[in-house]
């Protein structure tokens, strides 16, 4: 009998992951004219299920909802959750703050759409990495009541701008393109930079933070993400931070470190997420 039930247990797990669905290249928004568009992992069953919204970095000028943010879309559908991932319009191109609002237009849209794709409307993280986790980071600060989500979870991201030029003189090329301004840090640059950090706009009653980043992280420095820690604590928040020992910019080369960040967040998901 034993080995029926085996039998059995197998055919369901295929036959639900084979129910389990991905729809590509769903239009969220339409800005200016611009066709920005999502993919949504929707698990099979009746749900509501927990969420997360996922944005890709690319420092705000390159990468799309497939690439760099990638390697959360098998943990996070094996662990059973709905997910979207989403295009935002890129500098030079569109000027801050269109990435941000494009961010926040996807958050409603998921809200007005959570019965059509099983979400759980009152379990959604937003979880971003390098230049998509400082727009998580930023729209979750900044959130009202109709972008406001459960726990938002920045990956290596730039909380504090005008400390990330200072550490990294390389992204004032970068912060060019993106604000329409001249490379060099003077007081107007660094008052546009201040406006845009989320480091600097912290405040009390915030939802639950998990930030992940590599310690060996040569493009964002790691003290972004403890600095970000700390000042959220003192101000009474959950912030969380897994640090990967070694880890570079980019999840994508973690595999070969051994690092179980990935269940990691998963656990804390569900911990902070839970049904």
């Amino acid at each position: 009998m034993k080995p029926l039930f085996c039998l059995l247990g197998l055919l369901f797990a295929v036959l639900q992951h084979a129910a389990a669905e991905l729809k590509t290249d769903i239009e969220f928004a339409k800005p200016d004219g611009v066709s920005l568009t999502l993919d949504a992992f929707v698990p099979d069953g009746a749900g509501p299920f927990p969420t997360c919204i996922l944005v890709h970095g690319g420092g705000w000028t390159k990468g799309d909802k497939t690439t760099f943010i990638k390697p959360l879309f098998e943990p996070l559908s094996k662990a059973g959750f709905v997910w979207f991932t989403i295009n935002y319009r890129l500098a030079p191109g569109a000027k801050y703050p269109a990435c941000l609002e494009d961010v926040q237009a996807a958050i409603r849209w998921v809200k007005a759409h959570a019965a059509e794709y099983k979400v759980d409307p009152k379990r959604i993280a937003l979880i971003g990495e390098s230049a998509g986790g400082h727009l998580v980071s930023l729209a979750g600060v900044m959130a009202g009541d109709d972008t406001r989500v459960t726990v938002v979870v920045p990956f290596y991201a730039p909380h504090d701008l005008v400390a990330h030029e200072e550490e990294r003189p390389s992204a004032g090329k970068v912060f060019s393109a993106l604000f329409g301004i001249s490379e060099e840090l003077n007081d107007a640059n660094r008052k546009i930079l201040r406006d845009a950090s989320p480091y600097l706009k912290l405040k009390s009653g915030l939802p639950p933070y998990l930030q992940i980043h590599g310690d060996a992280d040569t493009t964002v420095a790691y003290g972004q993400s403890t600095r970000f820690q700390e000042k959220s604590r003192q101000l009474g928040n959950v912030c969380d931070l897994i640090t990967v020992k070694g880890g570079g910019h980019g999840m994508g080369g973690w595999a070969k470190l051994g690092s179980d960040y990935a269940q990691q967040m998963i656990d804390w998901l569900n911990k902070h997420m839970p049904g």
